[in-house]
């Protein structure tokens, strides 16, 4: 069957040593589509004293736009564990989003810009098994407020 290269948009590299897990070319290609690719890149995907609030000021933004950015960007949390915090805070607001959540959006856009040569690596011996069941299993929470409603763990079976 040969070695995997590629798996629902993840690019795998396996080598004796261990195997490397990247988004590269997703991110690129979503750079391109929210036309961040002249963007200057930064070093961290937060600012340490960013404060987010539903009643935020500030003007109203495109919902399907932002919503398209947050999904993205939640794809890309199977392979980079440094922008899920960053991405769940962004997600909270997609129902009123405004200029604040938007640029808070594209701050975490600008970091994977300077950032999209990271992997994830997995010394060989590691149970790759386990590492694609991790990867489909997903968790969703929903909120009102900032009261917890639900949540639920989906996973596919490999």
């Amino acid at each position: 069957m040969g070695k995997l290269n590629f798996f629902l948009g993840l690019q795998v590299k396996q080598t004796p040593k261990g195997s490397m897990i990247s988004q590269k070319k997703y991110i690129k290609e979503l750079l391109k589509r929210f036309e961040m690719e002249s963007s200057n890149i930064i070093d961290t995907p937060i600012a340490t004293a960013t404060h987010l609030d539903m009643d935020e000021p500030g003007s109203p933004v495109n919902r399907t736009m932002y919503r398209g950015i947050i999904g993205t960007l939640l794809y890309l949390t199977a392979s980079r564990p440094d922008i899920v915090f960053s991405v769940g805070l962004s997600a909270g607001f997609q129902f009123n989003p405004k200029e604040s959540h938007l640029n808070l959006a594209k701050r975490i856009l600008r970091y994977l810009k300077g950032t999209q040569d990271l992997v994830l690596y997995y010394p060989s011996g590691y149970n790759f098994e386990d590492l694609i069941r991790m990867i489909l299993t997903m968790l969703v929470i929903w909120w009102i407020g900032k009261a917890l409603l639900a949540w639920h763990i989906f996973w596919v079976c490999v």
